[in-house]
């Protein structure tokens, strides 16, 4: 059975009774992180621009945007979640393709919650499938497809966007394989967008264009059968080199889930380990600002490659800066979302210290490592290395740690209360009867007033 055919069978077959207690659990980590994120990005001019441009040409106002007053189509309003859900760079990643998995498949999944009614169980078993098939698309093709360029994110979260979306609208294996294709062949997103609010634009396309690949397919709207590895398919076209074996070897049996991560800090996750190490060196040393002549870093390659922006003006632009992190780290001793604003960014005495770090990629420096040397006046060094950073695969952000994450962003749409009921919704997200009453209660206060269970005349679709 060809690769395609092998994950549909797989996505449309699959019982919830066959997903193991502890990805079910990651699911839910992976869900409330999103939704945090998602409601903490809601306010960002990105989305208000989005919104702004391609609002008139909405369908049928049917599903909400969590955390925005507006209603669009549920297509629109996959796009919309999207681009909140990671224009704040704090959605989670899985390092071994770094993709940010969960921002397309579920930016479609509440889109459609919104607008249809649907059980909250059928909900994370189509989340857990559509990252699984995502991940497993992107394992094929990295690290080739990505070194040249492409951004996972974008180019595979199209893949799990369709697989959830086809499988909570009933699709067959035959129309499964079809929605897959229809994915393939969308597949976009370029690394070039990096620092701006095109990075963003990605996981909100692929969102959009897999839950249209799901529906197109559901009308009998064919695609090539061999959609991921024929000869012209997406591992071929977009990788020069590819390990088909990825997509079905132990199936149904390791997770992806397993090996997500949750940033502690909104930015690109390779800066994670020096922002760590100066964060400690700040909090420890308390080095007076002014006092910092130089700041030398020794960071993986990959950190070169990703976020070596210099001369930046814009908080979108630090997010992929070594060198802004370092200087936010130690002069402010913290790398949360006010640190990634463009006053940060002009910030007179981060300028200073971001202008006097210098970095170098180093292949004995892994991906979780970095290593700081921070010069003072009068010849002291404060030195640090950083073996494992906070929020990778072995020092990961607690259930706790994660609600915390999520107060601080919430907090910027919701009364605190209404936060913690939500986180509340979130952790039973399996258990509840309609997700729908979840995206309500994401929405802001004044408009969850008027919220109703129904559109006039559009009564929400019970999805089984």
């Amino acid at each position: 059975m060809s690769e395609t055919k092998a994950l549909a069978s797989y996505i449309v077959s699959n019982r919830w009774d066959d997903v193991p207690d502890d990805v079910r659990h990651e699911a839910k980590r992976a869900l409330i992180n999103y939704v945090g994120c998602a409601i903490g990005g809601s306010p960002h001019s990105a989305v208000t621009t989005a919104i702004r441009a391609l609002g008139p040409f909405s369908g049928e106002r049917t599903a909400s945007v969590l955390g925005r007053a507006e209603r669009l189509d549920p297509l629109h309003a996959s796009l919309m979640n999207g681009i909140s859900s990671h224009v704040e760079d704090y959605d989670d990643t899985t390092p071994k393709n770094y993709s940010h998995t969960s921002s397309p498949v579920a930016s479609a999944l509440f889109a459609y919650a919104s607008a249809n009614r649907v059980r909250g169980r059928d909900f994370v078993e189509a989340f857990i499938l559509g990252f699984e098939a995502a991940s497993r698309v992107g394992n094929t093709v990295y690290p080739s497809h990505y070194d040249v360029g492409w951004h996972m994110t974008g180019t595979i979260g199209v893949f799990g966007a369709a697989a959830a979306i086809g499988r909570l609208i009933g699709l067959s294996s035959q129309e499964m394989v079809w929605a897959l294709g229809l994915a393939a062949t969308q597949s976009a997103g370029l690394r070039e967008m990096f620092g701006s609010m095109g990075k963003a634009f990605h996981p909100g396309r692929s969102a959009q264009n897999g839950y249209a690949a799901a529906l197109l397919a559901q009308a009998g709207f064919t695609a090539g059968e061999r959609g991921i590895e024929g000869s012209r398919g997406f591992a071929h076209v977009m990788a020069a080199s590819r390990d088909l074996s990825k997509i079905t070897t132990r199936l149904g049996v390791d997770f992806d889930l397993r090996d997500n991560t949750y940033k502690p800090f909104p930015c690109g996750i390779v800066n994670h380990p020096t922002i760590d190490g100066c964060i400690q060196i700040h909090d420890e040393e308390r080095p007076d600002p002014a006092s910092i002549v130089a700041v030398r870093l020794r960071v993986a390659p990959l950190v070169m490659d990703l976020c070596n922006q210099q001369n930046i003006t814009k908080g979108l632009q630090g997010k992929f800066s070594v060198y802004h992190g370092a200087a936010v780290g130690l002069v402010r001793g913290k790398a949360g979302l006010r640190e990634y604003t463009d006053e940060a960014v002009n910030d007179p005495q981060v300028k200073r210290v971001r202008e006097a770090a210098t970095a170098v990629g180093d292949p004995a420096v892994t991906e979780d490592q970095s290593r700081i040397e921070v010069e003072l006046a009068g010849g002291r060094r404060l030195t640090r290395f950083v073996e494992q950073s906070l929020g990778n695969i072995h020092r990961p952000l607690t259930d706790r740690q994660l609600e915390e994450k999520f107060r601080d962003q919430a907090a910027l749409v919701l009364p605190a209360q209404d936060v913690e009921s939500l986180i509340h919704l979130c952790w039973r997200i399996d258990q509840l009867d309609e997700v729908g009453d979840l995206v309500t209660a994401a929405l802001p206060p004044q408009v969850r007033l008027k919220a109703d269970t129904t559109v006039p005349g559009v009564a929400r679709q019970q999805v089984t």
